[in-house]
């Protein structure tokens, strides 16, 4: 029985930020921090200057990635590193669990480059895009949480401080997760623009912001859910177009185009590449 109870053991530490860090109130508003869980008393210097978490191929952990129950809702891990998506609101936590236990077993650093999320794996790498600002941080997801219906991430205080969003308490963000290898942003400036490859598409908007963009297409990914994985946005020329591609022909691209006439009354423009 000793075995027995030491992976129960072991097991209830990968899960030791669960019980505690998740029933948090909503984000603080504006200006404050909830029951004081702001930066500490001395935060290192040049914290802004933090670089990124180094994303590099690690073994997953043994208990964290497998599936679990929060609040009478059950969540499945990721259990491979592979391309991911999401949009969201991201959220933050700081010194009132700094130094306490993560769902790997590691102790909470707000000030390195981590984050919380529900089922990417353990450890895994992630960018995170300040969807208003276009700021990046790449973070290693090292915790479980949050467990909320309006958010997707936990950051560590260093990096929600990088994005710019610590004084809101939350912000809308894209989490991409990365795998090692692939080409990474490791800086906090602007996201760059995908390159489209060479093909038909189908114009559905253009913008002056990113942040406008990127809104109208969640709202399509939620309207038109068959095509979520077809949209793209472009940047050039001081705009941000949404565009649904590539197609092999005009033909082909025309036929979407009269569908999506017919659901949502919004004529695409053809573009050819």
């Amino acid at each position: 029985m000793r075995w027995v109870a030491a992976i129960l053991v072991l097991a209830l530490a990968g899960c030791g930020m669960l019980a505690k860090r998740e029933a948090p109130p909503a984000p603080p508003s504006k200006g404050g921090y909830y029951k004081d869980d702001g930066p500490g008393e001395a935060p290192p210097p040049n914290l802004l200057a933090t670089p990124d978490a180094q994303p590099r191929i690690e073994p997953l952990h043994r208990f964290a990635n497998r599936p679990y129950q929060v609040f009478g809702k059950d969540y499945v891990p990721r259990t491979t590193l592979a391309p991911y998506r999401e949009r969201g609101v991201a959220s933050w936590y700081g010194r009132r669990f700094h130094g306490g236990p993560t769902s790997s077993g590691e102790l909470y650093d707000m000030y390195a480059m981590t984050a919380a999320h529900p089922t990417l794996p353990i450890p895994s790498y992630a960018r995170v895009t300040h969807l208003a600002s276009g700021r990046s941080v790449v973070v290693r997801i090292n915790d479980r949480g949050p467990f909320h219906a309006d958010r997707v991430i936990d950051l560590s205080y260093v990096a929600a401080a990088r994005l710019g969003i610590v004084s809101d308490g939350s912000a809308a963000v894209t989490i991409d997760a990365i795998v090692p290898g692939d080409t990474v942003a490791t800086t906090a400036g602007p996201l760059a623009a995908a390159e489209p490859a060479r093909g038909v598409y189908l114009q559905l908007g253009a913008f002056s912001a990113r942040e406008s963009a990127e809104n109208f297409r969640a709202r399509l990914q939620r309207e038109l859910a068959w095509l979520a994985e077809a949209l793209h946005v472009f940047a050039g020329d001081a705009l941000f177009r949404l565009q649904l591609g590539p197609y092999r022909s005009q033909d082909e691209a025309r036929s979407v185009a009269e569908r999506i006439q017919r659901e949502l009354n919004l004529a695409p423009m053809l573009v050819v590449r």
